[in-house]
């Protein structure tokens, strides 16, 4: 597996992200990840490279899946890709 592949794994309430979070990333991951979010309490990105458009729009979609989801980690991409599409500290959209 490359340094940067993408993976995901549960953890006890915790989604623990790894690799780049980019377009090819989010394809691959969505299967995997989506049965995984129910009851999510938090996404731990502290394993993340970078993230993408791609990527953000997979965790806000897995992030409407545990509202209120506490997210762990600032990777590259992140802050600005949350701030241009209005996205909350739980990568949800802010009333």
């Amino acid at each position: 597996m490359s340094a940067n592949a993408a993976s995901v794994r549960r953890d006890g309430e915790t989604l623990a992200f790894a690799g780049v979070l980019d377009r090819a990333a989010a394809a691959a991951l969505w299967p995997q990840a989506r049965p995984l979010a129910a009851g999510a309490r938090r996404f731990d990105l502290t394993g993340v490279a970078s993230v993408d458009s791609a990527g953000l729009a997979l965790l806000a979609e897995l992030a409407a899946q545990a509202p209120g989801v506490a997210v762990v980690g600032e990777p590259a991409g992140l802050a600005e890709l949350r701030a241009a599409y209005r996205l909350d500290d739980s990568l949800g959209f802010g009333r």
